[in-house]
């Protein structure tokens, strides 16, 4: 099949309206979905050759008889979210280089923005604490330079990545596998909330719909599509994480993996793309080098940081006073010292003597060597 879809798709009302409830069938697999646009030619036409029979499941069929637009555009309101179809904004470009792309994408929370350049951070559920260690180092660099961190939202070096990127003062995405109104697992319930407050939540599934085994691999594909580089923290050989790269050669991003020791069961991953041909990495440093990020361009206000800590940084050129800090962003006392608290708490600035300036070298810690 052609890459993307055909001229035309998804433009106009009824257009539109095909496409949000193509996306809401869950008796087609994306792939065949794709194949069937391509050869009826249209959203419209597609969707009509499912209710004829001629594609799709009896499941299809049944639901299509009751289900419209407005009944599932009401439900998104319901959970906070909305359907970007290609074209839109937040569509992201690279998605349509997938062999089975979906054909829309629901979010929650900040808009993906078109202007943002986000890297996945992806491991085990079950890391070792240097992975931890790692997952968060990487995260925080990658975030103090003005880039999103972009994950899973699972248990392990996931959820330490969505959290080490908000905790410096950034911005994170996480990929369900899932409808985009669960918070799954329900462990990191609290994290998810606080990614959809600060960063952007993505699923390929409407709401209602549960989490299954086969829907994390092909959220992997998602997370490798919206991303600018995959990095790969630990893993075991056949791990999900390790397909995450694969689908990321298959849309072009860079691969990057963190070695570990040869008799780490979690390095069998990292190691072995390495050994395939992805670029080794020891620090967020070697990664924004190999991403192609400037020096001078890393220097930048983290995407995620409330209004009054970005202010403070904005004006934070050279050691500077409380007073003084405050004058010059224009917050009263009190909110300036709150202010440079945080950003002081998020490593991101340094105080000495009672003058405050930018942390340096913000993403050059190296990674710790594995125990």
């Amino acid at each position: 099949m052609p890459s993307g879809f055909p001229s035309g798709f998804g433009e106009g009302p009824e257009e539109a309206d095909a496409v949000l409830l193509l996306r809401c069938l869950l008796g087609i697999s994306p792939r065949s979905l794709h194949r069937l646009v391509w050869r009826e030619g249209s959203a419209s036409a597609s969707l009509g050759a499912i209710v004829a029979g001629s594609a799709g499941s009896g499941r299809d069929r049944e639901w299509l008889r009751t289900a419209s637009a407005p009944t599932v555009r009401a439900q998104l309101i319901r959970a906070g979210a909305r359907f970007a179809r290609p074209g839109d904004p937040e569509y992201w470009p690279a998605l349509l280089r997938l062999n089975d792309p979906p054909v829309g994408i629901f979010c929650r929370g900040r808009t993906l923005s078109p202007e943002h350049r986000r890297v996945a951070i992806v491991g085990s559920r079950r890391p070792s604490p240097a992975g931890i260690e790692v997952a968060r180092a990487l995260a925080a660099g990658v975030v103090r330079a003005g880039l999103v961190v972009t994950s899973g939202g699972a248990l392990g070096i996931d959820a330490r990545a969505h959290e080490s990127a908000l905790d410096a003062g950034g911005s994170t995405v996480a990929v369900l596998g899932c409808g985009i109104d669960r918070d799954y697992p329900a462990t990191n319930r609290d994290l998810l909330h606080e990614i959809e407050a600060r960063g952007t939540l993505v699923s390929e599934y409407p709401p209602g719909v549960p989490a299954e085994p086969f829907r994390f691999p092909a959220r992997n594909r998602l997370i490798a599509g919206l991303s600018i580089g995959v990095v790969i923290v630990e893993g075991v050989a056949q791990s999900g994480t390790r397909s995450t790269a694969d689908f990321a050669s298959q849309v072009g991003t860079d691969v990057f993996a963190v070695p570990g020791a040869v008799t780490s069961l979690l390095a069998q991953a990292p190691n072995a793309l390495i050994r395939d041909g992805a670029r080794l990495i020891r620090s967020a440093t070697d990664l924004l080098d190999d991403l192609g990020i400037e020096a001078a361009d890393r220097a930048v206000t983290p995407e995620g940081l409330p209004p009054s800590e970005s202010a403070v940084l904005a004006v934070l050129e050279h050691p500077m006073m409380a007073e003084e800090v405050g004058a010059a962003a224009g917050l009263t006392v009190p909110e300036t010292i709150t202010a440079l608290m945080e950003l002081e708490l998020r490593g991101l600035i340094t105080g000495e003597g009672g003058r405050y300036r930018p942390a340096a070298a913000l993403a050059t810690a190296p990674i710790p060597e594995p125990e």
